[in-house]
């Protein structure tokens, strides 16, 4: 390969001219867009806490409609569920659907609290205390399936998901605590 010596005194100066220009080009293009910056779900954690427990009233709300008998009826309460949650009231209502069993009463929100939040609040972990003393299931010959030593009011840590149509709630589980003593 001849050196840039040897090459005619005009084909270095192109090749001079190419860098130059390029360098110039790359110091002038647009600085890359800054990715923009997560807003939070709400504007403060009591608000999206109450969101959240707005959406639990609302579930237990269509909770309490439910009639095993029309699973007609089981779709209200799918729309404040996702996930683990979700699938475990499909499999429960039609379990009950299939055994022909009866739900008489309601449950109630006694308390709700707001546990943790996510940095942009759109992950909500609250304990509900739930009232289940009015609550009964019986079965297709009319006898309780309820167990006989099940709380009248029991908590349960509640994980709550931001969706585009509200938070839904995603997860639960019952636990032993104190935030439903004395009720």
């Amino acid at each position: 390969m001849p050196s840039l010596t040897s090459l005619p005194r005009s084909r270095p100066l192109r090749i001079a001219g190419l860098v130059a220009v390029a360098l110039v080009l790359a110091g002038c293009a647009p600085d890359p867009e800054p990715a923009p910056t997560p807003t939070p779900a709400f504007a403060s954690e009591e608000e999206a806490f109450a969101a959240a427990e707005a959406t639990y009233r609302a579930y237990t709300d269509a909770l309490n409609n439910v009639d095993p008998a029309d699973p007609s009826t089981f779709e209200a309460t799918y729309a404040f569920s996702s996930g683990d949650f979700q699938q475990a009231d499909r499999k429960n209502f039609s379990r009950m659907h299939a055994q022909g069993q009866q739900i008489l009463g309601d449950a109630l929100v006694a308390r709700f609290v707001g546990e943790t939040a996510s940095p942009l609040l759109d992950r909500i972990v609250a304990i509900v205390c739930i009232d289940v003393s009015g609550v009964e299931v019986i079965d297709s010959a009319g006898a309780s399936v309820v167990n006989p030593n099940r709380p009248d009011v029991y908590e349960a840590r509640v994980v709550f998901e931001n969706s585009p149509h509200g938070f839904l709630i995603d997860k639960a589980g019952r636990i032993e605590g104190t935030t439903c003593s004395g009720l």
